[in-house]
């Protein structure tokens, strides 16, 4: 390894540490668009507080129980490399093959780590207490994620199983998937958005917005998928960053397509959720398939948003504002199962160890889960007061008013 091609490494993986952190600004345009004016400084706090809190949490305690070194005859069920992070022996081109610094290492890991809880945010909108957000987002990004990702990425038992999860189709986006549904089944639904059994469509203040949201989340991908290769190398960044584009374009024109041929009309918000499902449905796999494997993989979600969100609100009264569920936890499953499928690592037994991948860490995530939103609920409270949710949360929980009239003389 030379230095210039650590350097040019290195740069690389700043410029993904870049990109995967401006995501959050996408996933905060899409929950404020896709709901009410008078929530929208309320997520635009609970966004800044994932990603602020994420990093130092990270710090602290995720990225040694993430990457612990599970030493020769562990389980690589549990292990934990210490509080807080400390240069490791060597120079620093001896790290992680010459592929980049220590710190950069961190930095990476730490802005995915913040995204399962921001998965989350969008799911419980208008109606979670602000104090019960925060409380079960610490925990859940403490040990639920950190704890997950050792099994694979920190060289634990699912990766001395075989599964694969290139860049977190399951590891990340599931994870956050399992925590949004169960917070949901906890807090139930917003008032008004079931009325006596029927379905009442509760419109976001600002599509143009989400919609900006969307294409910020998919810019964030490049760095997500590409940064995942953990070099500069160029064919293999290349082939990933292909399939990520492939798959996004056909999971939004599959899902529109099959939204007008259900429903009726050129629905935006289902396009949109087609390019997220198509974007979570390759990244398990998109180191490994071609490109009309992707496109396949990506149309194939864009039929899941559909009918998951539907499934979701219309049949199981699971109210989801942005449809976060469907979009992260169910194409989630699917991306993670289609590396058994499709793709160079495509065979029975794989699909088995993607299977017991994607049921275990549900397992897991349906119990920590549990757990700390039961903490939550007898402590602080996950529920906003219905006057409070009546009222909007920006006036009743933070005294502000995010689109306060001009003031003429």
């Amino acid at each position: 390894m030379t230095e210039a091609l650590f350097t040019a490494n290195n740069v690389w993986m700043m410029i993904c540490t870049a990109l995967v952190f401006i995501m959050h600004l996408g996933f905060g345009f899409l929950e404020l668009g896709m709901t009410r004016q008078k929530n929208a400084i309320n997520i635009f706090f609970k966004n800044f507080y994932v990603i602020t809190m994420g990093i130092l949490v990270y710090f602290i305690i995720g990225f040694n129980l993430m990457y612990p070194g599970f030493g020769e005859g562990s389980s690589g069920i549990l292990g934990f490399g210490g509080f807080g992070l400390s240069l490791p022996d060597g120079a620093p081109i001896d790290y992680a093959g010459g592929g980049y610094t220590y710190w950069t290492d961190f930095l990476f890991q730490a802005v995915f780590a913040a995204t399962a809880a921001t998965i989350v945010s969008g799911a419980v909108a208008e109606r979670v207490k602000l104090e019960g957000f925060m409380l079960f987002s610490l925990l859940y990004v403490a040990f639920t994620y950190p704890i997950v990702g050792s099994w694979q990425w920190g060289g634990g038992w699912l990766s001395d199983l075989g599964f694969h999860d290139f860049a977190g189709s399951t590891l990340v986006h599931s994870v956050g998937g399992w925590a949004a549904l169960m917070f949901v089944y906890f807090i139930g639904p917003r008032i008004g958005k079931y009325d006596n059994g029927k379905v009442k469509a509760i419109p976001g203040h600002n599509l143009p917005l989400a919609a900006g949201g969307v294409l910020i989340l998919w810019l964030g991908w490049f760095g997500f998928n590409g940064g995942s290769v953990l070099s500069g190398e160029p064919s293999a960044t290349s082939l990933v960053l292909v399939n990520t584009c492939l798959a996004a374009s056909a999971g939004a024109l599959v899902a529109f397509l099959f939204s007008k041929f259900s429903f009726g009309s050129f629905d935006l918000t289902m396009l949109m959720n087609g390019v997220l499902g198509g974007l979570v449905g390759i990244t398990a796999g998109a180191d490994q398939m071609d490109a009309l494997q992707s496109i396949v993989i990506g149309g194939f979600s864009g039929i899941v948003v559909v009918y998951g969100i539907s499934l979701l609100d219309r049949i199981l009264k699971i109210d989801d504002p942005v449809g976060a569920i469907a979009v992260h936890l169910i194409c989630g499953i699917w991306g993670t199962l289609a590396v058994g499928i499709f793709g160079d690592l495509a065979s029975w037994s794989q699909f088995l160890n993607q299977l017991v991948g994607v049921g275990i860490i549900g397992l897991f995530c349906v119990l920590t889960s549990s757990i700390f939103l039961i903490i939550a609920k007898y402590t602080v409270g996950i529920r906003a007061k219905r006057d409070y949710e009546i009222q909007g949360l920006d006036s009743t929980e933070h005294s502000m008013d995010a689109y306060s009239d001009f003031q003429t003389k």
